[in-house]
């Protein structure tokens, strides 16, 4: 055996292999400046080829938020909840950030096929990408948020701070979810189909349009599976810091989502990182 033989399997590493776990996310970490560029550049993209630009972040979610709470006060009656206008908007708001981050994530590798081809990087750059991308939208309409609840009656007060350490909680686990369906994507490419209608039926079921307490108090045992429902509470955890028609939500429902983000979090990190290897190649 010559000394070239010897030497090669302490030189040569194969190609496109997947690190070490911790490796993984120290190099994910390491170009967190390139996902935020890409995060930032595509929304200057999509800004630029809208006649409305920054604008149409926010009319989306308000003509979202006019048209099904109308819809959806008038079938309600008198079973939908005091202060019923903040109470959509609020809903409607905090949604928009969860599915477009789930809708958005789930096409992080399929749409950026040539650059998983041409380049070696963490492919999970790509899923936290999308999220900070809908991270950086969701800051205009917050303010937007914050200023109709306020044009419809709710007097500022401290408790309004606590949307922010909420939306940090709901970012990380959108970064769970959409790298979860991120790698599915790549392996089910229809599931790119079936994420709207999914995301459609969380819509109508995650208390968005409608009072839990009221509308289902009949069945007791539903509404206790809303005490563990993540979109659900984090609607309410809103709620309750905003609107005075809302209890300020205690310590149970911090607790639930926070577990829920961390579990998410690291089974997405996790459920990703074994298929590394896989995307270039399935796509």
């Amino acid at each position: 055996m010559t000394v070239a033989h010897q030497d090669a399997p302490r030189t040569l590493h194969r190609v496109g292999a997947r690190p070490p776990f911790f490796t993984y996310l120290r190099q994910a970490w390491e170009r967190r400046d390139f996902a935020f560029e890409m995060a930032k550049s595509r929304i200057q993209a999509t800004n630029q080829r809208n006649r409305l630009g920054m604008l149409w972040i926010i009319f989306k979610p308000t003509m979202n938020a006019l048209m099904y709470g109308l819809i959806f006060g008038l079938l309600q009656g008198d079973s939908k909840p005091p202060n019923f206008p903040s109470f959509v908007v609020i809903g409607v708001f905090l949604f928009e950030f969860f599915s477009a981050s789930m809708n958005q994530g789930a096409k992080a590798i399929t749409s950026n096929t040539s650059l998983v081809q041409s380049l070696s990087f963490p492919r999970m750059t790509l899923p936290f990408s999308t999220v900070i991308e809908q991270f950086l939208s969701l800051m205009p309409m917050l303010g937007v948020m914050f200023i109709y609840c306020l044009v419809l009656g709710n007097p500022i007060q401290i408790s309004w701070l606590l949307i922010f350490p909420l939306v940090a909680i709901l970012s990380v686990m959108n970064m769970g979810v959409a790298l979860v369906c991120a790698r599915l994507t790549v392996h089910i490419r229809d599931l790119t189909h079936l994420l709207p209608i999914f995301t459609r039926i969380l819509f109508y079921t995650s208390g968005v349009l409608f009072s839990v307490d009221r509308i289902l108090n009949h069945w007791p045992w539903m509404v206790r599976i809303f005490d563990y429902h993540p979109v659900y509470q984090t609607l309410q955890i809103a709620r309750g810091a905003i609107l005075n028609t809302v209890p300020l939500q205690g310590a149970h429902s911090w607790i639930v989502l926070s577990v829920w983000a961390v579990v998410l979090a690291v089974f997405g990190i996790v459920f990703f990182w074994t298929a590394e290897e896989r995307y270039g190649r399935d796509n």
